[in-house]
């Protein structure tokens, strides 16, 4: 008996293990690409709109899939489904290792979004089934916590390797921890067999995947073409016509991904909208603030991966500081308002900041500010949502939630580079192009920063210039979006009373 006990130790030792891996990897891979991309853009020659899809393609499926793989896990079970997806992340960690040209990577980035998001659907699900009661919920304490620990420590690891290597390794890294993940699931268990499988709501999960894509792809376009431009326009058309056919057939579905009438009940809604806050403040700065970071202030990868460290490192601490405040009986309501408050006010010193000459402690207070408002909110916003919707929607409540949180990541992420692009662009019209260099080249260069290295004297100030308008501009319309969302949020909070 003592033996069977040590043995199902070790393999929930193993499986705990094995999770971990895999979800420390996915957020590093997010936060740490974003120091990589101005050496990218040097080594494959990339455009402007090939560039910006390194980032967009992955958070597009992993958006988008990340629903989808809560279902298949439902139909195949989960340690299939995990092991498909840490496979699938693993080869695009190959791909993009090997990637001869901008257009393979950005495919590699793609096939790796659907992996990481069967690793966090799936990954979770297997800690379901394998641990129960106070072995569960540290095992989700340790679930989040790596998270974290990803997100926070990516871009220093990545600048990091950039210092020491090149942007490859950053990829072939990820590509060995994942074989060790897949070496590690001889060690997960098969979910036991359901009676009946549920049924797979693929319709609206194609309908989903299509609509972010137009969308995402009008906001990319609309850069280089112009956002009056017949096709951004048909490509935003389209999204949206698509979305509300999402949003129709899921209204009809037997067995819907996301049940649209929770959003009802007003509080809930309130919840939902503090991720989308989130997105537009701290998961834009998390993306590009890097390359911004390399570009007007010269730093090293490395040095810029430790300035992001003011952004990430409240991630890590803050999340449990709130949740001793609730304890304490500190109401939630006024952390998650505080949280609001400290994103609005970060991006709002950054803007004013950047007006001038900004130093390097303006910058990391406005990170500080921001990334304080993540970790307010990180910690509480999940849990309360959940716990305002009857106990048989929960389920369905998280679709939601994982709906609005991924959605506006990726979403968010597309606008902040397609308006610092569309900026660049207007400006450089009139500038005259290096010899040897295309136009749409040349503004590539300055959008990823690698124009900077080339150039000095009057050149480097008007490039500096250029680069600083563009972002000032980008800050006022993220900081317009956010405002907006943060009032709206207040608003809603104060229905707290009522029921869908």
């Amino acid at each position: 008996m003592e033996t069977q006990v040590v043995e199902a130790k070790s393999s929930h030792s193993m499986i705990l293990l094995c999770i971990l891996i895999a979800v420390f990897v996915v957020p590093t891979s997010i936060s740490g690409t974003a120091i990589a991309l101005p050496a990218i853009s040097a080594d494959l020659h990339s455009q402007t709109a090939s560039l910006q899809w390194v980032v967009n393609a992955f958070n597009l499926t992993f958006a988008s899939f990340t629903l989808a793989w809560g279902g298949l896990a439902d139909v195949f079970g989960s340690k299939r489904s995990f092991i498909a997806g840490a496979s699938l992340y693993f080869l695009a960690s190959l791909l993009s290792w090997h990637a001869d040209n901008i257009y393979v990577l950005d495919a590699a980035r793609a096939l790796a979004g659907i992996g990481g998001a069967a690793i966090f659907s799936c990954g979770s699900a297997i800690l379901i089934q394998t641990f129960s009661g106070a072995q569960r919920t540290r095992a989700f304490a340790l679930f989040g916590t790596t998270a974290g620990l990803g997100i926070t420590f990516g871009p220093t690891i990545s600048g990091w390797l950039l210092s020491v290597a090149g942007w490859r390794d950053i990829f072939i890294v990820h590509a060995i921890a994942l074989f060790v993940v897949l070496l590690l699931t001889s060690a997960v268990p098969a979910a036991a067999k359901r009676a009946e499988k549920p049924s797979l709501d693929a319709a609206g999960i194609v309908l989903f995947i299509v609509a972010l894509f137009l969308l995402m792809t009008g906001i990319t376009q609309g850069a280089e073409r112009g956002w009056t431009d017949n096709v951004t326009l048909s490509l935003f058309a389209a999204g949206v016509v698509i979305l509300a056919l999402f949003v129709l057939v899921e209204k009809k579905a037997a067995h819907p991904m996301v049940n649209f009438a929770l959003l009802g009940n007003h509080y809930f809604l309130s919840m939902i909208m503090i991720p989308v806050v989130a997105s537009f403040c701290f998961v834009t700065l998390l993306t590009w603030f890097p390359t911004w970071l390399i570009a007007v202030k010269s730093l090293s990868p490395l040095d810029s991966g430790l300035v992001m460290l003011a952004l990430t490192l409240p991630v890590l601490v803050l999340p449990l500081v709130a949740g001793k405040l609730v304890t304490r009986g500190v109401s939630a309501d006024v952390l998650l308002i505080a949280s609001l408050v400290l994103f609005i006010v970060g991006l709002l010193l950054l803007w004013a900041f950047n007006a001038g000459d900004i130093s390097l402690g303006e910058i990391i207070l406005c990170l500080l500010l921001v990334g304080s408002g993540m970790g307010l909110s990180a910690g509480l916003v999940d849990g309360i949502a959940l716990s305002v919707v009857d106990h048989h929607e929960v389920g369905r409540a998280a679709g939601i939630l994982n709906t609005f949180r991924l959605g506006s990541e990726a979403i968010a992420v597309a606008i902040y580079g397609s308006l610092m692009a569309t900026g660049i662009f207007n400006a450089l019209g009139s500038q005259p192009t290096p010899a040897g260099e295309t136009s749409k080249q040349f503004i590539a260069d300055v959008v990823s920063g690698n124009a900077f290295a080339r150039v000095s004297g009057q050149e480097s100030s008007i490039l500096e210039n250029i680069y600083t308008q563009a972002f000032s501009h980008t800050l006022l319309v993220l900081l317009a979006i956010s405002l907006v969302a943060s009032l709206f949020i207040v608003l809603m909070m104060r229905n707290k009373a009522a029921k869908a």
